[in-house]
């Protein structure tokens, strides 16, 4: 039996390149090289094979970014420098929102990471790349409690109001929203549970308050456990931009002078817990946030104290 090892070395670059792979076998006691079976062939099959598993929504943004750059470099990921993506980078309009930006330089550089972990790329160029920092604008887009519950009571239609509920109390994504079926639903003695598979492949279940239960479980009219929540006029799943719109005119209609989106409802949810005195670990475990740094970022952008307040004034 032989047993394979990858070793790899920097240059005085700092990018990495692939050294040969060399076999050993025990039985001989000796080194030998042996062949590596490509994992693709071309550029597109790389690609596939990059976005192969992610969820649907990363891969629709992911690909379009990565086309979006092919298509300005005019050359085969092989062919690339770091020179074209850094003339790529400043060719990027300045009217994109930054987080735009982030998202497109960030497709890229997990490309070529991947590549050249298959084997495909002699060099990971896209390490040597510097991704740009932004400002942090998270405390622009948290609403206050009063904007929330003022967008939540003046919505006239019930199961739109289940959905807005439904999206504060638990802090969900817009796609664990629309994918949720009622066998995900769990009674819990006067109140529930809300199963979904969100993000990165995580499976979280969050305990509703009993007032957003109770108008989630008005709208079922069907037993098959397999039927949506929250249905579209064709009785299927309702799609994302259907609840785009419904967040948007109601936040129009409680006079919020905001470009609010559905993601504003979950950073409420962890500004507002936090603020209450929710231990951030389960902010985090509601949330399904991967780190604790990423729910504390809530603490940093609505802080409840100042260095400023200890001064003489």
């Amino acid at each position: 039996m032989r047993k394979m090892t990858d070793v790899r070395s920097e240059n005085c670059s700092g990018l990495r390149k692939i050294s040969p792979v060399i076999l050993r076998s025990p039985e001989s006691g000796g080194d030998t090289l042996g062949p590596v079976a490509p994992q693709a062939d071309n550029d597109d099959q790389l690609i596939e094979l990059w976005l192969h598993g992610r969820p649907r929504h990363t891969q629709r943004a992911y690909r379009r970014e990565v086309q979006r750059f092919l298509v300005n470099v005019e050359k085969p990921l092989r062919s690339i420098k770091l020179s074209d993506i850094q003339a790529y980078t400043d060719s990027i309009p300045s009217c994109l929102k930054d987080s735009s930006v982030k998202r497109a330089l960030s497709a890229i550089k997990s490309l070529f990471a991947f590549g050249f972990r298959l084997g495909y790329l002699t060099f990971d160029i896209g390490r040597a790349m510097k991704l740009p920092t932004f400002r942090d604008e998270l405390a622009d887009r948290i609403l206050s409690e009063t904007d929330v519950l003022r967008i939540i009571s003046l919505e006239p239609h019930p199961r739109n109001r289940a959905i807005l509920l439904t999206l504060y109390a638990g802090g969900f994504r817009v796609s664990e929203i629309c994918s949720l079926k009622w066998r995900h639903l769990q009674e819990r003695d006067s109140t529930g549970q809300i199963t979904v598979y969100g993000k990165g492949g995580k499976t979280r279940t969050v305990l509703m308050p009993q007032s957003v239960w109770e108008a989630v479980m008005k709208l079922r009219d069907s037993e098959s456990p397999e039927a949506p929540v929250f249905r579209s006029r064709k009785k299927g799943h309702l799609d994302e931009s259907a609840v785009w719109r419904i967040v948007k005119k109601a936040s129009e209609r409680a006079g919020i002078d905001k470009d609010v989106s559905c993601h504003w409802f979950r950073h409420a949810h962890a500004s507002h817990a936090l603020d209450r005195g929710c231990p951030i670990h389960l902010v985090q475990a509601t949330l399904g946030h991967s780190s604790i740094s990423t729910t504390g970022r809530y603490l940093h952008a609505r802080p409840t104290d100042s260095s400023g307040n200890y001064l003489p004034m």
